[in-house]
């Protein structure tokens, strides 16, 4: 239901050409209709229960539609743009990672979370291997001659994906070097924020990571993983071209396993795109 934004602030120039908008925190600030500030959820609960954190407890951001009904009813308060890009710098400040819904238009929330409290960044900790929380099209690359295991990424990492290892150095045998647990990993870059030696760089991840365009996008995607595409389609008829989807879904069912996988990811990735924008 939800990704991580990755904290522009650390993209280096060359990373910077391959983010999208959609991609950037702050482009979905700069372009939402309305933007609404509220309570957040994770550390309001964690209060209640003497466990919050000290990170800022108003901060947390809703857009468009539901920043406009929260706002109306008093539930959350409206700001402006340069409001909202202050919040996300501040938030940026105390190390927070910004996870949103996980859609490229209109993106309906960010919260800006912490690892202690952040029910999503639990879950992500917890089931890491489950893929609970989409991640970043970046990971993290240790440059290992540059670390001198002083552990501050592995503070600062929200899902415990960094730990510290021997460095193996027979010259200094307690000497300590930083590890990535690349399958946990959100490629939020929080890391980067702490690493003063430069040996923490982000890296484009090899397989790329798919945004649903939309809502419709990201169910007909989650009835494809769970094999329940044929009963969106069927049952609901939710898409208009249903017929059209039906004849591809019939062929694809009929192919042997192998090719059903790669004909799966082609019709997540290209036919499943052009036909939410058409129908959008």
């Amino acid at each position: 239901m939800g990704r991580v934004f990755v904290n522009e602030e650390v993209i280096s120039n060359e990373n910077a050409l391959h983010v999208l908008d959609y991609e950037r925190a702050s482009e979905v600030i700069k372009t939402a209709d309305t933007i609404g500030v509220g309570i957040c959820y994770c550390r309001h609960k964690m209060e209640h229960l003497g466990k919050n954190c000290d990170a800022p407890m108003d901060i947390c951001m809703t857009f468009n539609n539901s920043a406009d009904s929260l706002t109306r009813h008093g539930i959350a308060r409206k700001v402006d743009v340069h409001e909202g890009i202050d919040l996300l710098q501040k938030a940026r400040q105390k190390n927070l990672v910004q996870f949103g819904e996980n859609v490229q238009e209109k993106v309906n929330f960010i919260c800006n979370c912490c690892g202690c409290c952040c029910e999503a960044l639990i879950a992500a900790r917890r089931f890491g291997f489950l893929d609970p929380v989409h991640t970043t099209g970046f990971i993290p690359f240790i440059i290992e001659e540059n670390c001198n295991g002083c552990g501050r990424c592995v503070a600062l990492c929200p899902v415990e994906a960094m730990t510290l290892v021997s460095s193996n150095d027979p010259v200094k045998p307690n000497r300590k070097k930083a590890k990535l647990h690349r399958e946990i990993c959100l490629g939020c870059g929080i890391c980067l924020t702490g690493c003063d030696k430069r040996a923490i760089e982000l890296q484009s991840r090899s397989e790329q990571v798919l945004t649903p365009v939309n809502s419709v996008h990201r169910v007909v995607l989650m009835a494809i993983e769970r094999g329940k595409l044929q009963n969106l389609i069927f049952d609901n008829q939710v898409m208009f071209s249903h017929r059209a989807m039906a004849a591809v879904l019939g062929v694809i069912l009929k192919l042997p396993p192998l090719k059903q996988a790669l004909a799966s990811r082609q019709f997540k990735s290209r036919y499943l795109v052009s036909l939410i924008r058409r129908l959008n």
